[in-house]
């Protein structure tokens, strides 16, 4: 895609989060905006509800008084209320994103994760904040889910926020093909890149995929000179230990004294996202208490910086 004219910005980008003022996700103060659908599936996602490609119904029980509003003006017929006089949804019929349940709902009980937006929309609600990011350095960061799924849209917006001088960032899993990642670094000043596991049968185990895919990608970029930052989620017992961390130290190494690479930033696991689970009705998949202590991400970081690597430890 090569088009930047007003055709490309009435395409539609499946989101299901808007976040302003986000200081975490790139330099400076960042509008962050989700896109749905992922090719992995970590065991520990804090957005289960970004995984899926399509719209889904999430429920607040505890806010649900069963008054069964919500039955008749469901077109697929996903709400009933069992004979026990209970609130049930049938996850097993595939919501349209109608929004007639979350619009007729009289506790805010149910909501719709998934909203089609135009890329001009969208670059109308990052502008609003334009100020802020001249101010401070930020701009505006593409998340997910995994943004790379959704290319066309995506490098749309990016390209239209880049005409109006902000700057980008994507955060990444990296997993697509080498010709995707590079249409997207035209218009992208800094990749958020993760690196979940070193081992390609462990990243299996935790994410659903394997990661050659991954780490070519990131050679490439790097080696391309463009700008990346790595983070990797650290999770005790899955990620932590010395074969896993000298293995991607080892493969950060030769890029040490590159400009365009920023260094790594190390993210402790945490539990923000675990109640969202039971909203979509999945079993939380991630057992244990993998929060790394100090201790930990001391002796992580410590590593790293051992090998000449500038790592930084990032708590939200």
């Amino acid at each position: 895609m090569r088009n930047d004219g007003m055709d490309t910005l009435e395409r539609k980008a499946l989101i299901f989060n808007v976040q302003k003022y986000n200081m975490y996700d790139g330099p400076g103060v960042r509008t962050i905006i989700f896109f749905k659908g992922c090719p992995l599936h970590c065991l520990w996602c804090s957005n289960p509800e970004g995984q899926p490609g399509g719209h889904q119904v999430i429920f607040k029980r505890g806010s649900c008084i069963h008054c069964g509003a919500c039955v008749p003006v469901c077109p697929k017929g996903i709400h009933r209320i069992s004979a026990a006089g209970e609130h049930v949804i049938d996850r097993e019929i595939s919501c349209i994103g109608c929004r007639a349940c979350e619009e007729i709902c009289l506790t805010n009980a149910l909501s719709i994760a998934g909203t089609y937006m135009s890329v001009s929309d969208l670059v109308d609600i990052v502008m609003e904040d334009k100020a802020f990011y001249d101010y401070s350095g930020g701009g505006v960061t593409l998340g997910g889910g995994e943004v790379l799924m959704q290319p066309e849209a995506a490098i749309s917006l990016l390209a239209a926020c880049k005409r109006q001088g902000v700057n980008t960032a994507i955060e990444t899993s990296g997993y697509a093909n080498m010709e995707t990642v590079m249409r997207f670094a035209e218009y992208v000043d800094c990749f958020l890149y993760d690196v979940k596991h070193f081992d390609p049968e462990e990243h299996l185990k935790y994410t659903g995929v394997r990661n050659e895919r991954i780490l070519e990608n990131l050679a490439a970029l790097l080696e391309r000179r463009y700008a990346v930052k790595v983070r990797i989620p650290l999770l005790c017992g899955i990620n932590d230990g010395e074969r896993s961390i000298d293995g991607i130290c080892g493969f950060l190494r030769p890029y040490a004294d590159y400009k365009n690479f920023k260094g790594v930033d190390l993210l402790p696991y945490h539990k923000l996202g675990v109640n969202k689970y039971s909203q979509l009705d999945i079993k939380y998949p991630l057992s244990g208490d993998p929060v790394p202590d100090d201790a930990v991400l001391t002796r992580v970081k410590a590593m790293f910086n051992n090998r000449g690597l500038d790592a930084a430890v990032m708590r939200h």
